[in-house]
């Protein structure tokens, strides 16, 4: 399987660093990454991660501006691309085909050869103008899978919520994340719980 990894600039780019960890580990898996300029500066604000070593999980990297690299053609083969975190920014090129980088370009097509383009948008709250973008690009058939945390997990750290997020976005490439926690029904989430679900205030 191969796959595109794309990191924009919004905050939120341990999800694409944390998946690039998780695809490392599959050794199926050919991963190619591209990360804008802002992208680069979050990894060096949100993280204690290194560009170097970021880049050093992905089997291949290219730099946004090359507008000729392998993955701007749709002569080049993959199962699909995925945008964690997406920016507004980015999300609009996607949305208009305003191809003017290489994430956005990669993104169209994976869009146009109908791959599988998956965009995880990290913004709130919304405008109107947010929501048009997301309605349009789904149109077009990109799948918008914010990173919403999920309680029922019982997180206790952060790196729990953001294991979750990329579990599921795994999960759309059929591809599975051994630690992931599932919901398995709610006589299985209240044993976790330290009060059953009927005394909860």
């Amino acid at each position: 399987m191969r796959i595109i990894v794309g990191i924009a600039g919004a905050s939120g780019v341990i999800y694409g660093i944390r998946l690039l960890e998780y695809l490392k580990a599959m050794p199926d898996v050919e991963t190619h990454l591209v990360m804008t300029k802002t992208a680069k500066m979050n990894v060096a604000v949100e993280t204690d991660w290194r560009q170097a070593a970021v880049e050093g999980l992905a089997d291949h990297v290219y730099n946004n501006n090359d507008l000729g690299a392998r993955i701007a053609s749709g002569s080049f083969q993959t199962d699909g691309m995925v945008v964690a975190a997406c920016a507004i920014k980015t999300l609009s090129g996607i949305a208009n085909s305003y191809a003017d980088d290489l994430v956005v370009r990669a993104a169209d097509v994976v869009l146009k050869e109908r791959r599988r383009l998956v965009l995880m948008p990290r913004e709130t709250p919304l405008h109107a103008g947010h929501c048009d973008l997301m309605s349009k690009v789904s149109t077009l058939g990109a799948i918008i899978a914010p990173p919403m945390p999920a309680m029922y997990i019982r997180p206790q750290s952060v790196d729990d919520l953001v294991d979750h997020s990329v579990g599921r976005i795994l999960d759309l490439f059929d591809l599975d994340a051994p630690d992931m926690q599932r919901w398995a029904g709610l006589a299985s989430a209240q044993k976790r719980a330290k009060k059953p679900a009927d005394k909860l205030a």
